[in-house]
């Protein structure tokens, strides 16, 4: 298991524009050799969007993108004819697939933050897509099967325990309190890169909110 802290995280975004990113992976000027993926997954970006902030329409080919706002509401427009006001608790999926434009805003009057996750598609190409899911139950994980991976949303309470998948590669994210897995504690911003997964829990410490990705070889 390999722990990567908060600090970590290459920093990003224009703060003249109200935009600051924290990206968890080798990530435009932030080139790492060493830190371009795990398993299917190529970016875990948090973005904070003040007010009126955000980026205009850009191109994505070849990568399934999957939001989940942790604050506030996100504005998404794109190329396909969608547009969708996501808010916490919901998923919401864009397979840019051959390619897609898309463009992401605050036009609420409240600071928006989201975290945004980009997987590697199995087979390039392809008719872009999209979804959400409304009020994402922590039961039911969310599939994204171009790529070979399902999302696990987990609320924890003080000293409750869940179950981490048995799987090749798992991925944990700690989205807001502080859980602990295995022997590490982790707070909000945190991760676990977890290779050969098998009977691991994770415990809340605090309430806490996590984003668990099971992902295949």
């Amino acid at each position: 298991m390999d722990v990567r802290r908060a600090g970590e995280r290459y920093p990003g975004g224009e703060a003249e524009a109200g935009i600051e990113s924290w990206h968890a992976f080798s990530f435009g000027p932030h080139y790492d050799p060493d830190n371009l993926r795990f398993g299917a997954l190529i970016a875990c970006n948090e973005e904070r969007l003040a007010p009126g902030a955000g980026f205009g329409e850009h191109p994505h080919s070849h990568t399934e993108i999957v939001t989940w706002v942790v604050e506030g509401e996100l504005t998404h427009r794109d190329s396909t004819g969608h547009e969708s006001r996501v808010r916490p608790g919901d998923v919401q999926h864009l397979g840019a697939a051959a390619g897609v434009r898309h463009a992401e805003r605050n036009d609420a009057d409240e600071p928006l933050t989201f975290i945004q996750m980009w997987l590697a598609p199995r087979e390039p190409g392809g008719e872009p897509s999209y979804e959400i899911v409304r009020g994402m139950a922590d039961a039911t994980p969310y599939a994204v099967p171009a790529a070979g991976a399902l999302l696990h949303v987990r609320h924890l309470a003080a000293g409750e325990r869940t179950a981490v998948p048995d799987a090749p590669y798992v991925y944990v994210h700690v989205v807001r309190g502080e859980a602990r897995l295995a022997d590490a504690e982790l707070g909000p911003g945190d991760s676990a890169r977890i290779a050969g997964a098998a009977g691991l829990r994770a415990e809340g410490i605090t309430a806490a909110e996590l984003l668990v990705w099971e992902l295949s070889g």
